[in-house]
């Protein structure tokens, strides 16, 4: 299968600035001494069984793309020990502030990636993943910008390749106008397809659903999420 062409940093990135404050010095010693031997080493073929990433045995795989503060990865790596995780989140301090939190929790079953989730997707096998998940993607609300929208054909392509038949892709958002962009993207697609049934179904969110400090802001200030859920065909 041919990979989607690559994009530029720095007109076409996904996301936007790198850094943030300075960060306090707990998260940036986690970031020195947790992030060179949990991440990801994309210059070499991934593993054989890409399960040996992690020390204990795992019995799925998942991966969130840009997971901002930690809170969903960090529950749900908690929640299910038996699951390996692979985090992406290239905004430093985002990724700082989480790997001080797994130190302090103690999890072995997340591996992270602090660049471009299209590298990732691109590194991993075919049919190795049972879940992606997409929660408040930044949505590039100028239209001359939406080319940077996460959600693409050429990324739902790369999605198609990773998951198993069966796998779910989660998407979250409270921009009513990137929903309906993801809706239409999804129609679009051959190998997706929305789950819901009932209302209830995108606007409730999902069993044991942890929440996001970005989700608590949203409903403060009137937005009102929506939950997506794909399931990729067999």
């Amino acid at each position: 299968m041919t990979l989607p062409q690559r994009r530029s940093r720095s007109t076409e990135a996904f996301y936007g600035r790198r850094r943030g404050k300075t960060m306090k010095a707990p998260q940036a010693a986690a970031l020195s001494s947790l992030l060179p031997a949990l991440k990801l080493d994309l210059s070499t073929l991934p593993p054989a069984e890409l399960a040996s990433l992690w020390p204990k045995p795992v019995g799925e795989i998942r991966l969130e793309i840009g997971f901002g503060g930690g809170e969903h990865l960090l529950h749900w790596a908690a929640q299910s020990p038996g699951t390996g995780f692979i985090g992406v989140e290239p905004f430093v301090n985002s990724m700082a502030k989480m790997l001080g939190q797994l130190e302090t929790a103690g999890l072995a079953n997340i591996r992270v990636y602090d660049d471009d989730a299209t590298r990732v997707l691109d590194w991993l096998p075919d049919a190795c993943l049972d879940r992606i998940d997409l929660l408040y993607p930044d949505p590039w609300p100028k239209k001359k910008h939406w080319k940077r929208r996460f959600v693409s054909k050429a990324n739902l392509d790369r999605f198609a390749r990773v998951l198993r038949p069966g796998g779910r892709f989660g998407f979250a958002s409270d921009i009513d106008t990137y929903v309906n962009w993801t809706l239409t993207h999804i129609a679009a697609h051959p190998d997706f397809e929305w789950t819901a049934r009932t209302a209830r179904d995108w606007r409730d969110p999902p069993e044991g659903w942890p929440g996001t400090r970005y989700e608590a802001k949203a409903v403060r200030e009137g937005r009102t999420p929506c939950y997506l859920e794909f399931v990729r065909a067999a």
